[in-house]
């Protein structure tokens, strides 16, 4: 029986094409939870099977930067180059209050194909991929059901605070994402100090999300002085 690796059989777009459509559902809920801006801005829509506060098309420069973003990140995730996606949440001053990080892993795994049946095997355990895809579904929804409830462990945000999604990479892609342009007028740029590292911060767990393919945390730094 050959043995395929994650590469020969593109899991990494599987689990890019996941995390990147989760993830641009939660920025916009983590918006609209948060007040970055005002909710006659957001529909509510329905995503893993639950409600979820999405912003009109009609916001374009907003959705785009979001969309742009999340497509600039798709290909360090493909590769697992990708360890943490940040929203940063900051005042009118553009001190951060908020830091919403996403930390990602991807485990190793071995894949086979049967017939018209595709299997994942983890160590000697084989499960279909239809039956790993339902698993992640609904973990995503769970962290999404965390998401909307997370004002109730976190303080009120000042008024006229603005938002920026950072990523954070291993050393070896570092070196090349100041040559990789995805989209034209959109490079990669180098984070400012004050955005990576919050003072005076405490640290609140939200979730924690375990699959055969994705393993993902949930945490907030939360500046203990907002105002």
């Amino acid at each position: 029986m050959a043995t395929l690796t994650r590469q020969d059989l593109n899991f990494g777009q599987v689990v890019a094409d996941i995390l990147c459509e989760f993830l641009e559902v939660a920025i916009h809920l983590i918006l609209y939870v948060r007040d970055v801006y005002p909710s006659g801005i957001f529909q509510k829509r329905k995503k893993y099977n639950v409600p979820v506060q999405v912003m009109f098309e009609l916001n374009g420069n907003l959705n785009q930067y979001i969309q742009d973003t999340l497509h600039c990140v798709k290909p360090l995730i493909e590769k697992n180059e990708a360890e943490k996606v940040v929203v940063v949440i900051m005042d009118k001053e553009h001190h951060p209050v908020e830091r919403f990080v996403f930390e990602i892993s991807q485990p190793p795994l071995l894949s086979i194909s049967c017939a018209s049946f595709s299997y994942v095997c983890v160590g000697f355990r084989c499960v279909s991929s239809e039956t790993l895809l339902s698993h992640v579904e609904q973990l995503l929804r769970a962290m999404i059901l965390k998401i909307s409830v997370c004002d109730a462990v976190l303080d009120n945000n000042p008024p006229g605070c603005t938002f920026t999604v950072l990523v954070h990479t291993r050393e070896a892609a570092t070196r090349n994402m100041e040559k990789v342009q995805v989209i034209k007028d959109f490079p990669w740029i180098v984070a400012d100090e004050q955005e990576v590292h919050m003072e005076e911060a405490k640290l609140i767990p939200l979730k924690t999300m375990t699959s055969d393919i994705l393993k993902m945390q949930l945490y907030v730094e939360e500046k203990t002085r907002k105002t």
